[in-house]
């Protein structure tokens, strides 16, 4: 039998079952919208409780500094299991501390580690793959969609690549969007977004399109390792690939 502590997406929300859950040996969180609990499951929905959080999170940075970033990369991943995983690799922590990360014959561990790599995976990935284009409001604009919920993780290579100029990185998945003005960032829902580029960045993108295939050579040719360094999910807002390269 197993106690589902259901909670929202979080970090607040997963520290505050944390909190309440540590010492459960049957517990399990998720955040999971649709869930199919087991007929002998006791479910719990918890109400966010800042004290408790800031407790929890205190301790765990005390630990292990580092293990804090961890978890919340495992929180960020688009594993349906990233609450359990991300529980089970903290009590580690706490009983091991900074050496937890290295226990790597412990199932838990190898979970949580995967995901902290898939995850910072994607961000390098996306340091690459973004695409930012101008538009007539003199604001960059970039869409993305990636697979696992990194948008706030980009910020500060992009800030710091940018410095003062304004740019918007849109998550189009998840309906939000990071403004950047030039000198600070913020978080806002964004579902759809309206732009007009100028005829300069029009021009730039029909040039770079013609030099990306004039310069691709026919005969070498490979897809399969094309697709292996760059997947084909970020074709979609790479200005240099046609509408005929998805199909």
């Amino acid at each position: 039998m197993r106690r589902i502590y259901r909670i929202d997406k979080s970090l607040e929300s997963f520290f505050t079952a944390v909190f309440y859950a540590y010492n459960d040996k049957n517990a399990y969180l998720t955040s999971a919208e649709i869930f199919q609990p087991e007929l002998e499951d006791t479910i719990f929905r918890l109400e966010s409780e800042s004290d408790k959080a800031e407790r929890v999170q205190r301790t765990i940075y005390k630990t292990d500094p580092k293990a804090k970033r961890e978890i919340e990369r495992i929180l960020r991943s688009n594993h349906f299991e990233r609450e359990q995983i991300a529980f089970e690799y903290l009590k580690l922590v706490i009983k091991h501390g900074k050496s937890a990360r290295e226990r790597l014959t412990i199932s838990a561990v190898r979970r949580a580690m995967d995901e902290v790599k898939k995850v910072g995976h994607e961000v390098h990935r996306l340091h690459g793959f973004l695409r930012f284009q101008e538009c007539e409001n003199g604001v960059y604009y970039g869409a993305c969609s990636p697979d696992n919920d990194i948008l706030e993780l980009l910020i500060p290579h992009f800030v710091a690549r940018f410095t003062n100029q304004a740019f918007i990185i849109h998550d189009v998945k998840r309906g939000k969007a990071v403004l950047y003005n030039g000198e600070k960032y913020l978080v806002v829902p964004a579902k759809n977004a309206s732009f007009h580029l100028t005829e300069r960045e029009k021009s730039v993108v029909a040039l770079w399109k013609k030099y990306y295939h004039t310069v691709a050579i026919p005969k070498r040719k490979n897809l399969r390792l094309m697709k292996n360094y760059m997947p084909v999910r970020y074709w979609k807002y790479m200005c240099e690939k046609d509408a005929d390269d998805l199909r």
